[in-house]
């Protein structure tokens, strides 16, 4: 069966035999500028030619690059239009001829103009302030509508006037900030095709740099090999680079000048006065560039360029020094001689000493030159950055001046020196001259002349009177010549000290007294203190002198007694006489009695005790290290009873805790401190202690050398927990670990202090406690708000010495006391039948106020 497809063109195929039928298709094109399109022109029936016209009616003709025609076969031809524009729009006719039989068919090509970005550049870069012109050139047939957002948000040019979009589709933005920087996105739309396409554009704005010098000044020491730090910060965007210009001319790292990484900061090198002036830090980007002036001000040290030593002699007219100074600012000149500091204007009364100053010159005139005047001189030059010294000497020529002591003293036997001291420029000799004779003499054996640069020593041993009188010292140089006389005098032994105070003690006295008024020309050596009973032999001893030496301490003295003491002074020729005895008596020993225990108050028998001794008085002294210290004591009032030993202790007085105390034998006078910690104040206690108890302390306090090893910036440094912070965490937890176990006693056994507490303040009885503490031997300490008297009874173990066949005796520290019928008391209540022989009871009045007790000792 023949298909529909296959007849119709049968049937077309006959037509055409009749007659010519053209057809191009597509029947239209739209074409998109510079795109290409081809239409194909079908003939049926049996044709010649087929030929394309133009819009304008011309013929296309073949090979034409924009437009090209071919022909496939003989019943097709082919229109290709390539890249088309504007100009290829139009009516496109295809005609088909044969002979005298002609057909033609058209089509219409439109060109338009898709969505073209002919230019939207991205970045886009503008200045802070500018009012920006974004742009963004867009191209379409018909023309596009254009749309602008920035983060994701359509501008609406309405609400912020800053923005507008021109009639071009550029965006402007007025007085861009740096804020409005970022992704703008340029949108076009053609709406009759629904055509849309966009560009992104990313707009930059630059900041332009900021500038600050750290300092608008600096200044600078010149000559000293240091460096001139300038530096100035800038900020901008982007990032602005850094350079320095002095004198117009850009400067780069190099021997003389040093540019760290960004440029901020511009080291010059080995600074020198000709770098001073102004220097600009030039910071510079995209935005444009600032400058800033920094002030390089160099100043230079004083340097003393003229100083030259002087001669001139004496009696001259006068002599001129001259100092000259260079520096910047201009020095000050002063001189200075025997520390004396010598400024502008007049230096003395008489008028002989002036200083004169101009620019950088001074000048120290010396009228009517003295010897006195030769020496060094120093002249100083100085400003607000420094100061230079140099030294000149000034010799002064004069005749030979004889100085020292006129008077020598010595005895027969004893060698004396006798000084001549010179002074002259030049340098004088000596001779030594004796009734007119040049000494030593060939009679003279006993006398030796020893000369040095200044002084010459004759050295006579007397024999005999005669070797005593006048001697004559004679110095002579080119100036002139001077001659002196000494005289040698027999010395004598000192006269007697005057004693002006005994004061008394119970086993010692101290004696104040005054020197002799006499030494007898020589230097007194000891002292001797001599004392006695009244009736009695004398007994003495001796005590090296020392400067400033009034008193002298007497020992091993009776309580209650009296005494005679007398002085004499030693020196080299020998003892002088003694001062006149005084009398004195030594204090009684302070009494507390004890009356016994077990004896009825109308019978009781006393006896009489000793005392404590008295503090120890204190004195310190620095050993060679300045961490090493000697503490000294002086013995005083032992209170009737030997010393038995001295205990010292000693802490820095900013901590709390004591050192480990020092227990000293008795016959020790000192105790050497070593180790302690540099620079540290500390406090020193000595206790005398005897049978009957402790001193008061001796208390001294002192502070040790800084460390010479230690760096003062350092010194005040240092962290972590001292050792007293150490043993007081210690001390606290050992306290509450007592107080755990005391608690646990109480609650299980009924005993510890807390069961103490309860018994003796509330009332409490523990278990087996009994209500007789005396009888056990116990202390028992009563005190009322009668303010009487407080009363310890206390016991001694002793041994009863035999009474048989002896009479009573006066009881005194160790007689045992007894009951009326000689027999020993004993304690009943003891389960051990322990015997306890002469239990007795002290009783000491005290005063009113609460007792002061110390933690080492144990006082009623």
């Amino acid at each position: 069966m023949l298909q529909i497809g296959d007849l119709i063109w049968g049937l077309l195929f006959i037509g055409c035999a009749a007659a010519i039928q053209v057809q191009i298709t597509p029947t239209q094109g739209e074409i998109s500028v510079g795109e290409s399109k081809f239409f194909l022109c079908e003939v049926l029936g049996d044709v010649k030619d087929i030929d394309w016209y133009a819009p304008s009616g011309e013929k296309i003709l073949p090979n034409r690059p924009d437009i090209f025609v071919s022909r496939g076969d003989e019943t097709m031809s082919t229109l290709t239009i390539y890249h088309a524009n504007v100009d290829s729009a139009g009516i496109y006719k295809c005609v088909a001829k044969n002979g005298d039989k002609e057909a033609q068919a058209t089509v219409q090509v439109k060109i338009f103009q898709k969505i073209t970005f002919e230019s939207a550049p991205t970045p886009q870069e503008f200045n802070e302030g500018d009012d920006a012109d974004i742009v963004c050139n867009v191209v379409s047939s018909p023309p596009p509508t254009i749309i602008w957002k920035h983060k994701g948000s359509r501008i609406q040019v309405a609400k912020d006037v800053r923005f507008k979009i021109m009639d071009n589709g550029h965006l402007q933005i007025r007085g861009i900030k740096k804020t409005d920087e970022g992704m703008y996105n340029c949108e076009a739309r053609v709406m009759a095709r629904g055509e849309i396409d966009f560009r992104m554009i990313r707009v930059v704005v630059n900041v332009l740099p900021t500038i600050r010098a750290r300092q608008s000044e600096v200044n600078a020491t010149a000559d000293i090999g240091i460096s001139a730090l300038l530096a100035c910060d800038a900020d901008g965007f982007p990032e602005p680079t850094v350079t320095w210009a002095h004198n117009n001319i850009v400067l780069e790292t190099g021997d003389k000048y040093s540019l760290n990484e960004d440029g901020s900061e511009l080291v010059i090198k080995d600074v020198k006065k000709v770098d001073e002036g102004d220097y600009t830090c030039i910071a510079k980007n995209k935005a444009g560039e600032k400058a800033e002036e920094v002030s390089l001000n160099v100043f230079v040290q004083p340097k003393i360029t003229y100083l030259n030593n002087q001669t001139a002699s004496e009696f001259d007219d006068q002599v001129t020094l001259t100092c000259e100074a260079s520096g910047d600012p201009t020095p000050t000149i002063s001189w200075s001689f025997d520390n004396r500091v010598l400024t502008e204007g007049e230096q003395s009364l008489d008028r002989n000493i002036v200083v004169r100053s101009h620019a950088r010159v001074s000048s120290l005139t010396l009228k009517n030159v003295l010897f006195t005047y030769a020496g060094q001189y120093l002249c100083t030059a100085s400003n607000s950055i420094g100061q230079d010294d140099q030294h000149m000497y000034l010799e002064v020529r004069y005749a030979p001046k004889i100085l020292g002591r006129v008077t020598v003293y010595t005895w027969e036997g004893n060698p004396a020196n006798i000084s001549c001291e010179v002074e002259a420029h030049p340098g004088a000799s000596v001779v030594w001259f004796r009734d007119g004779f040049q000494l030593p003499s060939a009679n003279t054996t006993n006398m030796k002349i020893y000369n040095t640069p200044t002084i010459s020593y004759l050295e006579v041993t007397p024999d005999s009177q005669n070797d005593f009188g006048s001697y004559n010292c004679t110095a002579t140089n080119v100036m002139g010549s001077e001659s002196k006389e000494f005289l040698l005098i027999q010395a004598d032994v000192p006269s007697s000290p005057e004693i002006k105070l005994v004061e008394p003690f119970s086993s010692t006295a101290v004696v104040k007294f005054e020197e002799p008024d006499s030494m007898g020309g020589v230097p007194i050596i000891k002292y001797r203190v001599e004392w006695r009973l009244p009736g009695q032999d004398w007994i003495g001893s001796e005590h090296n002198a020392k400067d400033d030496m009034t008193t002298i301490t007497i020992v091993g003295l009776k309580p209650e007694t009296t005494y005679e003491v007398k002085m004499s002074a030693i020196n080299g020729k020998g003892e002088g006489e003694s001062s006149p005895a005084r009398t004195f008596k030594t204090e009684p020993v302070r009494y507390s009695f004890t009356i016994s225990s077990e004896v009825p108050p109308p019978i009781a028998a006393t006896s009489m005790a000793r005392r404590e001794p008295s503090a120890p008085k204190l004195e310190v002294k620095m050993q060679d290290r300045g961490n090493t210290l000697k503490v000294n004591w002086i013995k005083q009032d032992d209170g009737g009873s030997p010393i038995k030993h001295y205990l010292v202790r000693y802490k820095a007085k900013h901590v709390s805790d004591w050192k480990p105390e020092i227990r000293i034998p008795h016959n020790s006078e000192y105790v050497t401190l070593s180790g302690l910690d540099w620079n540290t104040e500390y406090e020193v206690h000595v206790v005398a202690e005897n049978q009957q108890g402790k001193s008061e302390p001796g208390i001294i306090s002192f502070r040790t050398a800084v460390d010479p090893t230690t760096i003062p910036d350092a010194m005040d440094g240092g962290s972590g927990l001292g050792t007293g912070a150490i043993v007081g965490i210690l001390i606290v937890v050992f306290f509450l670990l007592l107080v755990g176990v005391d608690v646990t006693c109480y609650f299980l056994n009924k005993c510890g202090l807390l069961m103490c507490i309860a018994v003796n303040f509330c009332g409490k009885a523990g278990p087996g406690a009994k209500s007789k503490d005396i009888e056990e031997g116990k202390a028992a300490f009563t005190k009322d708000e009668s303010k009487e008297p407080i009363v310890e009874v206390r016991t001694e173990e002793e041994h009863t010495p035999n009474q048989e066949g002896g009479g009573p005796t006066e009881p005194n520290e160790t007689t045992p006391l007894t009951e009326p019928d000689g027999k020993t008391v004993k304690d009943d209540n003891t389960k051990g039948e322990t015997e306890v022989k002469n239990a007795t009871a002290e009783v000491k009045t005290v005063p009113n106020e609460a007792p002061q007790t110390n933690g080492n000792e144990s006082k009623a």
